[in-house]
């Protein structure tokens, strides 16, 4: 079975320039988890979006390399049944001409 949380937006302190440490920015996460589902066994979406934007606003990375591996590792310890998961991050606002970020697939 996989999950898709597309598009999941909030404000958060992410970066290492100077006004990112001081003021919100907008970040933007695709998430792809792959799982065995069952019946009685599964992950709800909600908690996993929620998850992302708490653990995000809670920890404030310095770079957004950090911050995807980081968590990564959260969501399977907090989702065990997570076989692959795929991640990315992006910040849309921070250039004025594009969005950057980072991506990375997971496979535990």
């Amino acid at each position: 079975m996989k999950i898709i949380i597309e598009d999941l937006h909030f404000e958060t302190i992410l970066g290492i320039l100077p006004q990112e440490r001081l003021t919100p920015q907008t970040v933007r996460i695709h998430c792809l988890i792959d799982y065995l589902y069952s019946e009685k066994h599964f992950i709800n979406y909600a908690d996993v979006a929620n998850h992302i934007q708490t653990l995000l606003r809670t920890e404030q990375f310095y770079l957004i390399e950090e911050a995807l591996e980081f968590l990564a590792a959260s969501l399977k310890q907090n989702f065990p049944l997570i076989d692959t998961l795929g991640l990315t991050i992006s910040k849309p606002n921070i250039l004025p001409n594009c969005t950057v970020g980072v991506q990375k697939n997971f496979i535990f």
